[in-house]
């Protein structure tokens, strides 16, 4: 199976139906990590990557493996960056499986020369400058190096010229094309890490690709491009213009909830750093949440704060044997349209949603209602009050349940933290709630303003700001949308004013 190469979203959907469905995963080193996310957590992950000057697995065993994992009755998924097919050892092991008498498919990816010409905006063929393209790699087999007249027949046999893993002899490549008479003003690029926040392009003419490339420091994996196609990049680069593009950005969360938030973070070029400030677990007193679930008809309203506290309360209505059947007349309010949304997997449409993302807003909106008795809230043990207590001023009866409790992560993730902001790997901190803020300072201790203050400090709203501000943080950066993309959009406002 392709992975395409950087950026997750590059994988086919037949791939990532299938990668869903795999009970082992046997996956290379420039396969994005996040794809991995995709995987069963019951699917057994293997790393086989190879990286230079690494003990790597012989790909012989990998075969191997292949063959016996199939033997045992397994799904496997060989996950490899790119196109299986290109340049790659795609074939090879196929024809293993073949031999062996094993049913395999050949699910194609998008490849790497193809994602590296339209993030760089760099087109592969044009109208009016290329009509022919050919890719070929920096070596032959068995790493033994292409002549010196096989690069000059190349150089003008084709447009365009593509050349995979050539980065260690760009020197004697590019020299002999021109020796092979290519004009040494032909424009050239290299394309480092394609399709990734980490992205770097240099251009040149070809007489000067290889010492530009060496002057900016970059290395494999990377895509030498030759041709009169590469002076269009300036026309036609989209993805380095992206107000993000390159930042790295802190997502405070357990991973398994930030993924949303990195898959967003990813579409406008920046990179996502998930590092879990606080992990989610069950209320000190779960008999009173599925008590609760068993009471739900007695409430006219069921008000939920975030969708953690939906996982939770849904849990607790299978564990004493009901569905969502039990809402009944039982209406449903939600704060902003991502707890909405967690609702809609359940069979609920949110019958109230807040138009200001916070509990004030909705305990307004229920009370302008009228006619509401008795509110149930499943929500996080530790919370704010401003909801519960404005219903109660209204006359109404709120029972407040914890359906979890949060706490700080653990010494692995602080230290992990602490060293990343010491040495300015981070440009942003994401806060998307008052709790990953608070968990947040626990985590780093008493210096947590000083060493914040070296990174852009980003919260999705008002409360969230103003926790920060009470913990003597300095927010840049308050979403007016109260909402992931909302913060996204304030944040590349932000960068945009600074340019400005």
């Amino acid at each position: 199976m392709g992975a395409g190469p950087g950026d997750p979203g590059l994988i086919t959907v037949r791939g990532r139906d299938l990668l869903a469905q795999a009970d082992v995963v046997l996956y290379d080193a420039l396969s994005h990590p996040a794809l991995l996310e995709v995987c069963s957590p019951h699917a057994e992950l293997r790393d086989v990557g190879k990286r230079g000057g690494s003990k790597n697995p012989s790909q012989d065993w990998i075969t191997s493996q292949l063959v016996e994992l199939a033997r045992a009755g397994r799904r496997v998924v060989r996950l490899k960056g790119g196109d299986p097919s290109l340049f790659a050892r795609g074939a090879e092991e196929a024809l293993a499986l073949y031999q062996a008498g094993i049913l395999f498919e050949i699910v194609p990816g998008v490849s790497s020369p193809t994602a590296a010409a339209a993030y760089a905006g760099i087109p592969l063929t044009h109208r009016d400058l290329s009509s022919s393209v050919t890719f070929i790699t920096g070596s032959d087999r068995e790493g033994q190096t292409w002549s010196p007249e096989a690069w000059q027949r190349l150089a003008t046999a084709t447009e365009t010229i593509c050349v995979l893993m050539g980065m260690q002899r760009i020197d004697a490549i590019t020299r002999a094309i021109i020796e092979g008479g290519r004009s040494p003003d032909t424009p050239a690029a290299v394309v480092q890490w394609a399709a990734r926040p980490a992205q770097r392009v240099v251009t040149a003419p070809l007489s000067r690709i290889a010492e530009a490339s060496h002057e900016a420091g970059l290395s494999n994996p990377a895509l030498i491009m030759i041709g009169d196609v590469v002076g269009l990049r300036e026309e036609l680069r989209w993805y380095d213009r992206l107000p993000l593009f390159g930042r790295r950005l802190l997502v405070p969360r357990p991973e398994q909830q930030a993924a949303g938030t990195a898959e967003a973070i990813r579409r406008r070029g920046a990179e996502p750093v998930v590092i879990a400030s606080i992990e989610i677990g069950p209320p000190p007193d779960a008999d009173l949440l599925r008590q609760a679930a068993r009471n739900l008809g007695d409430y006219d309203f069921c008000v939920f704060t975030s969708a953690n506290g939906v996982e939770r309360f849904f849990e607790a209505l299978a564990q004493v044997g009901r569905d969502a059947r039990a809402f009944g007349s039982c209406r449903v309010g939600a704060i902003g349209p991502k707890t909405a949304q967690a609702l809609r997997p359940h069979g609920i449409v949110a019958d109230l949603i807040a138009q200001e993302f916070v509990g004030e807003s909705l305990a307004q909106a229920i009370l302008e209602l009228g006619g509401v008795r008795r509110v149930l809230i499943p929500r996080a043990r530790v919370a704010r009050e401003e909801l519960p207590q404005m219903l109660r001023a209204g006359g109404i009866s709120v029972d407040v349940v914890a359906a979890y409790e949060t706490r700080p992560a653990g010494e692995k993730h602080r230290e992990r933290l602490r060293s990343m902001l010491r040495q300015g790997e981070l440009d942003v901190i994401l806060f998307t709630s008052s709790s990953t803020v608070d968990a947040l300072v626990e985590l780093l201790g008493p210096d947590a303003a000083a060493q914040l203050s070296r990174v852009t400090l980003a919260c999705i709203g008002p409360v969230t700001a103003a926790t920060a501000q009470r913990h003597q943080l300095e927010v840049a950066v308050t979403a007016e949308s109260y909402t992931v993309e909302g913060l996204l959009d304030a944040l590349e406002h932000h960068y945009a004013s600074e340019l400005s």
